[in-house]
């Protein structure tokens, strides 16, 4: 279906510069809203006179190595579509950021990705885009589940309200779950000639046709780039732990941080809005091991603030420079 001259107009030069102001209107809003801001704010710019200061370098470092990890991954999913080089890669994942963070469990990331690619492969690589996603899903579940196991006793002993009564059901559903995923991922072609026999979704097969070219090594791959990603983040976290004060150990703290990780991975919400059910959820979890909540909500909110908000403003910047038709597809 051929775009009118109008709409190829709007898209190009207007789509980005209204995303762009939206989005710095959301962050300024969702900032200025957080719990304990001031009191972060005074400890970071007293942490600059002295060796502290190394943690936050160090967490700012780690969101480029983070989201790097994430080109990575991008670029090894669509390699079967389209080769893309690093940088643009880098450039797709920043873009998905700044659309993501104002839908539901971030979805508008694929968005944001596929206008890196040529005009008829974007479609066929969203499929290749989730795959890359379920793979991390696959990780955060491993280290949430394991994380449930030993930090139970913990949680019982703590007794926190309504939490005790959901602990074995959510390991069993959560179980279940990963496993189901996990065949799934490892079983993707067989999934993918499995829909094909289905006559109503037959026509828009080929929306996922190139999951069939998705081999073992590949999928081990993206798993092994996922785990990574993994570790960095919770690097991020035991630094501002250190940078903000709280004393926990880095084998309680790992744990801790899986199980946030399980929780808000299994829980709808929007990326930008998110910081404050996370900000619940890290209280509710940290209470069992450490009294500073300043800290903690500080720790949380830094986070948001390097691991999204960043990328998204770096994001929406690239965006304005976008053009979603070139000129020979909008004459």
């Amino acid at each position: 279906m051929r775009l009118n001259k109008n709409i190829k107009i709007f898209l190009n030069y207007i789509l980005g510069p209204l995303l762009f102001v939206w989005l710095s209107f959301s962050i300024f809003k969702q900032i200025k809203n957080q719990p304990h801001l001031e009191e972060s704010w005074l400890n970071i710019k007293a942490a600059f006179a002295d060796e502290r200061v190394f943690n936050l370098v160090l967490v700012f470092a780690l969101m480029f190595v983070n989201w790097s990890l994430e080109a990575m991954k991008w670029k090894l999913s669509v390699q079967y579509v389209q080769p893309v080089s690093f940088a643009r890669a880098l450039k797709a994942i920043f873009s998905g950021v700044s659309f993501s963070v104002t839908t539901p469990n971030r979805m508008g990331e694929y968005i944001g990705r596929v206008l890196y690619m040529n005009e008829g492969n974007r479609l066929k690589v969203i499929s290749l885009t989730i795959l890359g996603s379920l793979s991390q899903l696959i990780i955060t579940m491993f280290f949430g589940l394991w994380a449930l196991l030993i930090l139970k006793p913990s949680i019982l002993k703590a007794q926190l309200s309504g939490w005790s009564e959901w602990v074995n059901l959510v390991m069993i559903s959560g179980l279940i779950a990963f496993a189901v995923l996990t065949v799934f991922y490892f079983r993707i072609g067989w999934l993918t000639r499995w829909i094909e026999k289905i006559p109503a979704i037959k026509k828009y097969i080929w929306l996922i046709h190139e999951l069939e070219k998705a081999d073992t090594t590949l999928l081990i791959r993206l798993l092994s780039i996922s785990m990574f990603r993994y570790l960095v983040f919770a690097t991020q976290y035991f630094l501002l732990f250190r940078f903000f004060g709280v004393e926990v150990s880095w084998w309680t703290g790992f744990w801790a941080i899986a199980l946030v990780f399980f929780i808000m991975a299994i829980t709808p919400t929007i990326a930008l809005f998110e910081v404050a059910l996370k900000i619940v959820v890290t209280e509710r979890i940290f209470s069992i091991f450490t009294d500073n909540t300043v800290g903690v909500d500080s720790v949380t909110t830094t986070i948001w603030f390097v691991n999204l908000v960043v990328p998204a403003a770096i994001g929406s910047l690239l965006i304005l420079g976008i053009k979603f038709f070139k000129k020979d597809e909008a004459s």
